[in-house]
């Protein structure tokens, strides 16, 4: 089975780029944020237990969103494999997904790194910021933080699926369509 990680600083155009893998493969794509969303809107035990971290301003623990993925996952027997996106974004949490997927006796495929210079990033967040009623995709100070905590935080992630000969970067700079050429490539030499 595909199991494929989509990697990159906010703005680097994984959702973007996550439409066409999910297409050309018959994926599907797993992103954190929809799975909050879900889980949450329809009061789910998983979802209540991360509310009640929310509510207090604390980060849910890993336990709470693999347990979310696994949901995921188990509702789709049939699929060809699945993009994780926005996830892992800790060493904790790679070892966690990689637990899980290992109860099933799969590995991650390949973690597929859109690489994309800071001050391209934000520009395209700044222009993401004029349709998606976000504020903080407006304000360049904080989208400097964003990819600063991306790179203090997250980075290190493409580090633990290099040490296991998985990590691959990809230009994210160029039309969609050359960008997506490049992961196709990665993805058919890499399952």
């Amino acid at each position: 089975m595909i199991q494929l990680i989509l990697f990159g600083p906010p703005g680097s155009g994984k959702g973007t780029q996550a439409k066409h893998l999910v297409d050309k493969y018959e994926l599907v794509h797993i992103s954190t944020g929809d799975l909050f969303r879900y889980e949450m809107g329809n009061d789910t035990l998983l979802g209540k237990e991360a509310k009640s971290y929310i509510s207090k301003g604390e980060l849910v623990p890993d336990s709470v969103t693999i347990g979310m993925l696994k949901n995921k996952v188990d509702k789709h027997p049939d699929a060809k494999g699945f993009i994780y996106d926005g996830f892992p974004r800790t060493i904790p949490q790679a070892e966690a997904l990689d637990a899980m997927l290992k109860e099933s006796g799969d590995t991650i495929s390949c973690l597929l790194s859109l690489t994309v210079d800071d001050e391209e990033i934000v520009k395209r967040i700044k222009h993401r910021g004029l349709t998606s009623g976000r504020a903080d995709d407006l304000d360049e100070e904080i989208i400097r933080n964003r990819i600063n905590v991306y790179k203090e935080n997250t980075l290190e992630v493409f580090q633990y699926y290099a040490d296991q000969n998985k990590s691959v970067s990809i230009d994210g700079i160029g039309s969609i369509e050359e960008i997506a050429s490049r992961l196709s490539h990665e993805v058919d030499k890499n399952i």
